[in-house]
């Protein structure tokens, strides 16, 4: 079994079951997709990363009625003490307007704890649903996803959230050369300009060179078979 993607079908040999593939849903946080948080601070389009959260509501509420299906979110964010905080990283953020630990109209931003941190309401994982805290972009750097999928014996990965040149596909290559086949949906992925989004859409519909490139529409459709 297979789901339509591109340039090839995903996964490359077939093997999709629901026991051995997963949902991550990253970083759907305040922060990112509304005012008053880390990106809105930064005279970024939010509006953009808000756009894809009906999408992957409808993406969940299928996902969510596959018995035994494994559905992941994970949130950027650091210790309230600011002590896994690299030191260029708060450079970084300071340069553009937004410090990682300022407070900001709903909180601290990127902090652990603080209204703007939190998964958007609409997405509200559920009980059951691991939550990856992470305190830099990819979702397998200093924390236990990798153990997670190991231990469930997941071998396909379908990646939603934001944003999609940042966060999704730095956890997307990891991913792939940590073995994982990996398919990222272009209408559940988003970022704050089309620059940034456009070029990694096509980087990864024309190359394949860390995964595939499918769409909630074809995710939908097998979830659906599974549940009947």
């Amino acid at each position: 079994m297979h789901i339509k993607a591109e340039p090839y079908d995903f996964p490359y040999d077939d093997d999709l079951t629901a026991g051995n593939t997963a949902l991550l849903v990253i970083d759907m946080q305040t922060d990112f997709c509304r005012p008053g948080g880390f990106c809105d601070a930064q005279g970024l389009d939010v509006s953009r990363c808000a756009s894809i959260i009906p999408n992957i509501q409808r993406l969940l509420e299928a996902a969510r009625k596959v018995p035994g299906f494994t559905i992941i979110h994970t949130r950027e964010g650091h210790r309230e003490d600011l002590s896994d905080l690299p030191g260029n990283k708060l450079f970084r953020t300071t340069s553009w307007g937004s410090p990682i630990g300022a407070e900001g109209p709903l909180g601290r931003y990127l902090t652990r704890g603080s209204k703007c941190w939190e998964i958007v309401p609409e997405l509200t994982p559920l009980p059951g649903e691991p939550i990856i805290d992470k305190c830099g972009k990819g979702s397998f750097t200093a924390t236990d996803l990798e153990e997670i999928l190991r231990l469930k014996g997941i071998r396909n990965l379908i990646l939603t959230g934001v944003t999609t040149e940042c966060c999704v596909h730095t956890t997307m290559r990891t991913a792939n050369d940590l073995g994982f086949e990996c398919t990222m949906l272009e209408d559940c992925t988003q970022s704050t300009n089309d620059e940034n989004y456009n070029y990694h859409i096509w980087h990864t519909r024309t190359t394949g060179l860390f995964g595939t490139l499918s769409n909630s529409g074809e995710v939908i459709a097998w979830l659906e078979s599974l549940a009947e």
